[in-house]
């Protein structure tokens, strides 16, 4: 019997079950969303899974007969493979509008889901995310490299990547791992549900992807150098962002006039994926290679990310860049519109000159309420660097995205 690791999520995924008809939780294939659901909810629900063809044939073909099959609880997992089944969703809950967490569904498509879903359930739905293992999720069933997050730390976590599977199974043979991942990837969840054309272009678009993690989304380069059309680009994008192997972080957009780059940042939601993609396969390639210091921003952003959606909150999070030269890496704005700014180091010496972005923006916005800047860097204590600046362990800044009342803890 597989390890259960206890998921962040649980108290929101119990709290809107409790609240709304239908809660669909989406995230990419293998990060546990089957393992969640039936780990909290097997013994009062049934369950079927769309990856089986037998079941999905069931339910593309008599969708009405299916759902009257599985009852009145039920656990679907894979639902973008039977859209038809929507609006049959959509008659057995408002046959009993009262009755809550009749349906709780799961699927590795975002965006296809929501389109189907959505439209035929609104204010019926809770829609959840969950991605694969967070910092903190391994941390407290003690698999992580050590006591806090030092670099040795950060290249095991880095490497190893975040989905339940790789974490809980030490001699899993990584390479293969996320070789079958890919693949698997490939065949069901792209060309089992989007158009996307050449497979083999899209498999070289995502290892050009991941070696620009990190980067500003340019896509006249991408679309230069991989041979395509500037639209396809944009589509391929759209997939791997509905499929949650991307992130997109925006820019800030609140600037008085200010010119500042305008284009997302690209982000991989599992550094293990990206190194795969990328050839890294051992420390030291990750060490002395030219990408070490974008996975660490990487990895930061991906564990922010994962942090705030647990929470069940929608990542109010951006990155600013001005025609000026000033960049910050990270900005979170809080309740109350106050906006903290981080900058991500892959160093252990930090020192007051690294903090000087966060001066200067300060002093080229002076109408925002901005809080004192934050280095993240991989050292294991808390240093103030200046009056309004800190140097904070990665463990740190876990701990003040705990609650939003922590990011005041250096104030």
């Amino acid at each position: 019997m597989k390890k259960y690791i206890p998921r962040q999520i649980e108290k929101t995924l119990l709290r809107v079950a409790a609240q709304f008809p239908s809660v669909v939780v989406s995230g990419p294939r293998q990060s546990g969303k089957s393992t969640l659901l039936r780990h909290l909810f097997s013994k009062k629900y049934s369950y079927a899974t769309l990856d089986d063809p037998l079941t999905r044939e069931k339910a593309i073909s008599d969708p009405k007969m299916f759902i009257e099959s599985v009852g009145e609880k039920a656990i679907i997992d894979e639902i973008q493979y039977a859209p038809q089944l929507a609006s049959y969703i959509k008659i057995a809950i408002d046959q009993n509008r009262d009755r809550k967490g009749y349906f709780l569904l799961t699927g590795s498509q975002q965006f296809t889901m929501i389109k189907n879903l959505g439209d035929s359930l609104a204010g019926r739905i809770a829609l959840l995310d969950l991605l694969p293992l967070s910092y903190e999720e391994k941390k407290r069933v003690g698999l992580i490299f050590g006591a806090s997050m030092g670099q040795s730390g950060f290249l095991h976590a880095c490497l190893k990547g975040s989905y339940p599977e790789m974490a809980i199974n030490p001699k899993m043979d990584r390479q293969r791992w996320y070789s079958s991942y890919l693949g698997t990837y490939l065949e069901r969840d792209v060309r089992g549900v989007y158009d996307i054309g050449n497979l083999r272009d899209f498999q070289r678009f995502i290892q050009m992807l991941a070696s620009r993690t990190a980067q500003i989304l340019n896509l006249s380069s991408l679309s230069g150098d991989i041979g395509v059309s500037v639209n396809t680009v944009k589509k391929w994008i759209s997939v791997l962002e509905a499929s949650h192997i991307i992130f997109l972080l925006s820019p800030y957009f609140e600037s008085f006039g200010k010119r500042i780059t305008k284009s997302p940042k690209i982000y991989f939601l599992d550094s293990g994926f990206a190194c795969y993609l990328t050839g890294i396969a051992d420390r030291g390639q990750l060490m002395r290679g030219p990408m070490a210091g974008a996975l660490f921003e990487t990895f930061c952003i991906q564990e922010t990310v994962k942090m705030l959606v647990n929470r069940g909150v929608r990542p109010d999070i951006y990155y600013l860049r001005t025609n000026n030269g000033l960049e910050i890496d990270l900005i979170i704005r809080a309740n109350g519109g106050r906006l903290y700014p981080f900058e991500v180091k892959m160093t252990q010496t930090p020192n007051a000159f690294m903090a000087g972005a966060f001066h200067k923006y300060k002093s080229l916005f002076p109408k925002l309420r901005i809080a004192p800047g934050r280095i993240i860097y991989l050292g294991a204590q808390n240093i103030q660097l200046s009056r309004d600046s800190w140097a904070v362990s990665f463990d740190s800044y876990m701990d003040l995205l705990l609650t939003s009342k922590n990011l005041d803890r250096y104030a």
